[in-house]
């Protein structure tokens, strides 16, 4: 399983969000790192189909990211993700289950599966309106979890976990690892340098740094305040 990504570049007007990034992804955990504006959202609203390049291709193995089987293959979790403050947690999942093409048994199997993983099955049957912010983020985490994808993308997906919440999350995700490509954007250098196989950098962007990564050899804390400094994360 490999994502390439050949010379990716996202034009507004006069500005480059995104300038001619080129990378290859394999099964793993890759960490991404930025500060505000250094273009990650716009590269990983790329990478999920829901922006269109300026310039470049994007595919996983071999499949074209403005394909279905592609989206077939993907999982995303936004900064903020859409919900229906009415639907219960369960209802919630059963319905994106139905929009991803899960058959009701599959969808409704899964759907428990992961309301369990994230800790949420005491109130699966509980309003959406009802839940804490960080209960919203263990959902959105869920729901992105819900085809089994190959690729998953996910952008701050700690905003709003307690600690305990946080220790979770980032076990979960070292398990998905194992058998996915994972895209994981933080401002929390803490969350990425313990689990990351790889470490990615932009910088208005542009990719400045795009290698294994070690932590026994590597300060991440302190590579990243020596390439960005006082800018905002």
């Amino acid at each position: 399983m490999e994502l390439i990504v050949r010379n990716l570049t996202k034009q507004y007007g006069d500005k480059r969000a995104v300038d001619d990034v080129s990378l290859r992804l394999t099964e793993g955990i890759n960490g991404l790192l930025g500060a505000n504006g250094a273009g990650k959202t716009t590269l990983m609203r790329m990478l999920c189909g829901i922006l269109r390049p300026t310039r470049g291709s994007i595919a996983l193995d071999g499949i074209d990211v403005s394909s279905e089987d592609y989206r077939a293959l993907l999982g995303y979790l936004p900064q903020e993700f859409g919900y229906y403050p009415d639907f219960t947690g369960l209802d919630f999942l059963l319905y994106l289950g139905a929009l991803k093409g899960l058959s009701r048994s599959h969808a409704r199997r899964r759907a428990e599966e992961l309301l369990e993983l994230v800790s949420l099955q005491d109130v699966a049957k509980k309003k959406i309106k009802t839940y804490s912010g960080g209960m919203k983020q263990r959902l959105g985490i869920a729901q992105a979890l819900l085809n089994d994808p190959r690729l998953l993308v996910v952008d701050e997906p700690t905003a709003g976990l307690d600690p305990k919440g946080r220790v979770r999350f980032r076990n979960l995700i070292a398990e998905l690892g194992k058998g996915s490509i994972i895209l994981l954007s933080t401002h929390i250098v803490s969350d990425v340098e313990q689990i990351a196989d790889h470490m990615l950098m932009l910088r208005a962007g542009q990719l400045i740094l795009d290698a294994p990564w070690d932590k026994s050899r590597t300060d991440l804390e302190q590579l990243y305040l020596e390439e960005f400094g006082g800018a905002e994360a």
